[in-house]
């Protein structure tokens, strides 16, 4: 049987509006990424009993999304910030207090800063404020270096990756028991990981909008095989 890998959505809550109360979206190419290479996606819902949902999935893939509450993190919010509907900061809230610590988790983009702040980290609220440019928005093809003795050095296979990059947002202070793995050519932190989970990885750039990629295969891949193996153990 294939790995189940739940997915949260993305909320847009508009509770003016009778017919609809807002919507409930996710991109299809994070779920088309997870069904290539072998797994079987389930949306997760605001609405969905996170605690039978930590019990049932083998992994968990946290999307990109809009930008996170500063509160969360202890700080105000730059002008710049377009914030998150709450709704999602609780939904994966929730779920995160009821998984299995051992969960293979991918976060992307929005999902490898919450994972930071998580663990008790911190963002950068507005990257040009740092670098002094917009490179890391709009889709930008990047190039990004590798930690050599990194565990995503050991699921991509390379140690230079390619990616689209959309944020303007990025790792500040690292959470707890995490490690900077990959940076951009002026020092920002692109993806980060716990060396000491199974599977538990953040990529700020978008792997599920370069799918013909190997690096990008190899690390869809490697989180499916991690959620294998978790499934193959409950």
């Amino acid at each position: 049987m294939k790995p189940l890998i739940g997915i949260t959505v993305d909320v847009q809550s508009d509770k003016e509006n009778p017919r609809t109360k807002g919507l409930l979206k996710l991109n299809v190419n994070y779920a088309d990424m997870v069904s290539q290479v072998g797994g079987n996606p389930v949306l997760i819902t605001p609405f969905t009993d996170m605690k039978e949902m930590a019990h049932l999935v083998d992994g968990w893939l946290i999307p990109g999304g809009d930008d996170m509450d500063a509160s969360h993190f202890g700080e105000e919010n730059h002008p710049k910030v377009g914030l998150q509907d709450p709704l999602r900061w609780e939904m994966e809230e929730a779920l995160y207090q009821q998984i299995d610590p051992l969960l293979p988790i991918l976060g992307i983009c929005y999902g490898c800063q919450f994972l930071n702040v998580k663990h008790g980290g911190t963002l950068l609220q507005h990257v040009p404020d740092q670098v002094g440019h917009e490179q890391h928005s709009g889709g930008t093809l990047q190039t990004y270096k590798v930690e050599e003795s990194s565990r995503l050095r050991t699921f991509t296979g390379h140690s230079a990756i390619t990616g689209a990059s959309y944020h303007h947002q990025a790792v500040g202070k690292l959470g707890e028991n995490l490690e900077a793995v990959a940076f951009a050519d002026d020092g920002i932190v692109e993806a980060i990981e716990d060396p000491n989970k199974p599977f538990l990885v953040g990529v700020q750039w978008h792997p599920e909008r370069t799918p013909q990629d190997d690096a990008t295969l190899n690390l869809f891949r490697s989180f499916i095989q991690a959620a294998e193996q978790y499934r193959a153990s409950k």
